[in-house]
């Protein structure tokens, strides 16, 4: 039976200073990217930059369709992987760009996932003092998270993400057609950024993701497309809050600390999905632990990662003084204290009691908790 056909969306972004960017999602937009970047970022040149995975199967499309508006396109590729997010990566990529000729009058298309998208993105913020960038997301993961919000930047050895800047986009243009073509595994990676989200607000996303799981890691266009939609608009409303990370934007990390931990014990082999959802099956553990979050949460979560194919037990064999240790490096501490998002149950974040949305927790006392934490959710 042959799917109907699905109707673009096309949501606004606001940004800090009253501005705005448009995110489109429609099956089959890699075909038009070539308009959709005159009509959003009119530019002289675009530099493509993509990994050399992402670039050997949509580069040439992407190019053709960026030429046939008259503008001068150039793919400009690094070597796919997380580990290859680095401040050298950044400094080869800007030096092709400054050795090809590209100007103040040009603009980068990022093509590919979210190392492509925090990559191209760092690269866009510092080329020439800023110039523009449109995000053309590849992968689920960055469809939901990376190509939103402006958050760009490389890892380095102290810890994952630690230098970078914030550099909204002109524009987001998302086909989730390219979604059936990526491996499962990717697929399912991306959806641990979905539960996080339904995890951290909205229990009746959380039940429609229960419910339409073995089509989404299938990557079928229309769950797909509903799941964007649903996600990234919550995304947007938190962002457009609070732009600058200072406050409720805070809860968007569910997962994340304990996650960028393993993601840095583990050399950044570990999907970044796989690293979130480790992280958050031992911080709602943690959560239940300390008498924070609802018991039983852990079991709804487990369900849906094992559901999503998301229950590798990454965490397990993690040893927790150097899970700790890596914590206090993660760039969300704050006066010698690790800061941990807690459900208070599925759908809503928990307050620590000055009413902040993380809560402060000291090394020295994460000892016991965490080391229970990190076990399977069957000893714990």
């Amino acid at each position: 039976m042959t799917e109907p056909a699905l109707a673009d969306t096309v949501l606004e972004i606001r940004t800090p200073g009253g501005g705005s960017y448009p995110l489109e999602i429609h099956p089959g937009a890699l075909g038009r990217v070539g308009t959709f970047c005159a009509d959003h970022a009119p530019a002289h040149r675009y530099a493509v930059i993509s990994d050399s995975h992402v670039a050997e199967l949509y580069a040439d499309a992407v190019l053709e369709s960026l030429r046939n508006t008259g503008a001068g396109a150039e793919l400009v590729s690094f070597p796919a992987g997380e580990w290859n997010k680095t401040r050298a990566q950044w400094a080869a990529l800007t030096d092709s760009m400054l050795g090809a000729g590209f100007g103040r009058d040009s603009a980068i298309v990022a093509l590919g996932g979210g190392v492509t998208g925090d990559l191209g993105g760092f690269v866009a913020s510092t080329y020439m003092r800023g110039i523009p960038i449109v995000h053309v997301p590849t992968s689920l993961l960055s469809m939901l998270d990376s190509s939103v919000g402006g958050k760009t930047g490389v890892d380095t050895e102290a810890g994952k993400n630690l230098v970078g800047a914030f550099h909204h986009p002109a524009a987001v243009l998302i086909d989730p057609a390219v979604l059936e073509t990526l491996p499962r595994h990717q697929r399912c990676a991306g959806m641990a950024e979905a539960i996080k989200t339904a995890a951290i607000l909205d229990e009746s996303l959380w039940d429609w993701i229960s419910s339409h799981a073995a089509d989404l890691v299938k990557g079928r266009p229309a769950p797909s497309s509903e799941l964007i939609r649903r996600v990234v608009s919550h995304k947007a409303r938190v962002v457009e809050e609070d732009p600058g990370e200072n406050g409720v934007r805070g809860i968007l990390n569910f997962g994340h600390t304990v996650g960028h931990a393993l993601e840095a014990l583990e050399g950044y082999t570990l999907l970044h999905g796989e690293a979130v959802a480790a992280g958050m099956r031992v911080e709602a553990r943690l959560g239940e632990l300390l008498g924070i979050t609802r018991p039983g949460t852990v079991g709804r979560l487990s369900a849906v990662l094992e559901a999503c194919n998301l229950d590798g037990g990454w965490e397990e064999t993690a040893r927790p003084e150097a899970v700790a240790e890596a914590m206090t490096r993660d760039k969300k501490s704050r006066q010698q204290s690790v800061r941990c998002v807690f459900l208070a149950r599925i759908g809503e974040v928990a307050l620590d009691p000055e009413g902040a949305h993380t809560f402060p927790l000291r090394p020295q006392d994460l000892g016991a908790p965490l080391a229970a934490a990190l076990r399977p959710a069957s000893d714990a």
